[in-house]
């Protein structure tokens, strides 16, 4: 199975909405950050090499999937779509970087700098997101001027390196349409999933 869609927006811009939309439109599995933590043992070394700065077999780690999204498959968007190019590339975000800083400061970066248990596997996935964002995002991922100068450079380093016809620009509230027209699907009956708002999110601390 090859990938059909590569998630390159952040975590904290409607991932986890899309997860569930793509998986519908596409009738495969959607990679998210659910499922490195569902999947460590399996999972995690492969995103270690990615995050030391090596090359991990994608096939391998992503074959089963259908499209990525979220952290940490959007941090290695461009490797990801490098061994997939007939993939489309989903930029998803919010309708300002202050916003997606709103949430990122009330659910990400809490649980990412909190106490921490201790499970070996937790430790070793804790570690992996925290070099992850200082090493893909910036090393002043906790600050909020750097990590929103970060998020915009990031949002104009996709749209200039992706062609208009396999880019699908989406704002989280923009629903099925911009992702079905640009994939040729007819538009689902249902309403657009709405999962993992920041009530949501502090309630399960995923990443922990």
């Amino acid at each position: 199975m090859s990938l059909m869609v590569v998630g390159a927006g952040l975590g904290r811009t409607g991932t986890n909405s899309l997860k569930l939309a793509l998986e519908q439109l596409l009738g495969g599995p959607c990679y998210h950050m659910f499922e490195l933590v569902e999947r460590s043992d399996e999972h995690l070394p492969a995103w270690e090499v990615a995050v030391g700065g090596g090359s991990p077999d994608w096939a391998a780690l992503l074959g089963d999937y259908r499209a990525t999204v979220d952290w940490p498959a959007c941090a290695f968007w461009q490797a990801i779509w490098g061994a997939n190019r007939d993939a489309f590339v989903l930029l998803s975000r919010r309708d300002s970087a202050q916003t997606w800083w709103e949430s990122m400061e009330r659910t990400i970066i809490p649980v990412v700098t909190g106490p921490t248990s201790e499970d070996p596997e937790h430790k070793r996935r804790r570690a992996m997101i925290r070099e992850m964002l200082s090493t893909t995002f910036t090393p002043a991922w906790q600050d909020r001027d750097e990590a929103i100068a970060a998020y915009e450079h990031h949002v104009a380093h996709v749209r200039r390196n992706v062609p208009p016809e396999r880019l699908i620009d989406w704002q989280a509230g923009d629903g099925w349409e911009p992702i079905c027209a640009s994939l040729g699907l007819p538009v689902p009956d249902q309403p657009f999933p709405h999962e993992n708002r920041t009530a949501d999110f502090r309630a399960r601390q995923e990443i922990d």
